[in-house]
């Protein structure tokens, strides 16, 4: 059960571990998500804590990796994520952080499957044919495309075979940081990305995921494997 705090904090006991649940609906500069992202994880290995956080971004921005070469982009805010991966345009979306201690999850594979699954779960419920990717090849840094949507790896989230959802992870210490974006509408550059409104036919609020997200959380708690 999570019980919902003031300030949009919540607490929740699963498996002995306090999960903190946090919804900023005001959209943040790209530095200053980063920075939260980074101080969870942080907090997350000195602790022992869990947390969960939805949020968007405002300016609109975009999201390198932390290895990705840098590229001059006039006018366009950019940020470095903690995470590897691929550029990610920052726009019309929720997203999401899972900073937790490894303990409740195991292998950065398991933990990527087990986080993606409750989002499945709560985009379901929101009406969306969302599935997990099966299991492929992994493909070397430098012959993927150049921006996250673009390709599809084992555990991601796809709706009729078009990615929904864009994930990355990193791991520090005893803790591990897991974060994405949820495209809710918007330009579906790369083709093989979708949007939840081309998925529902409809549009949907910031609000109405991160409420299903919730849920999903609160009826299938994470639990220590």
């Amino acid at each position: 059960m999570i019980d919902k705090a003031e300030g949009g904090l919540a607490t929740a006991h699963a498996a002995e571990v306090d999960w903190h649940l946090l919804v900023d609906p005001i959209g943040r500069p790209g530095a200053e998500n980063m920075a939260i992202d980074a101080a969870l994880l942080e907090r997350a290995d000195r602790t022992g804590e869990a947390f969960l956080r939805l949020y968007r971004w405002d300016p609109p921005c975009l999201s390198l990796g932390r290895n990705e070469p840098v590229a001059e982009r006039p006018g366009i805010a950019t940020v470095r994520r903690p995470t590897g991966g691929r550029a990610v345009w920052h726009e019309h979306e929720v997203t999401y952080a899972v900073a937790a201690p490894l303990a409740m999850f195991g292998r950065l594979k398991d933990a990527y499957r087990a986080i993606h699954e409750r989002l499945a779960a709560a985009l379901q419920a929101l009406g969306a044919d969302a599935r997990l990717a099966e299991d492929r090849p992994i493909v070397r840094l430098s012959a993927r495309p150049t921006s996250c949507f673009a390709t599809t790896v084992g555990g991601e989230i796809l709706v009729r075979g078009r990615k929904l959802v864009g994930s990355a992870q990193v791991r520090r210490g005893a803790a591990f940081l897991q974060h994405g974006s949820i495209l809710l509408d918007g330009s579906t550059e790369p083709a093989n990305a979708t949007t939840l409104r081309q998925a529902l036919g409809r549009p949907v609020t910031f609000e109405q995921v991160a409420a299903a997200i919730v849920a999903a959380w609160d009826l299938a708690p994470l639990a220590a494997r």
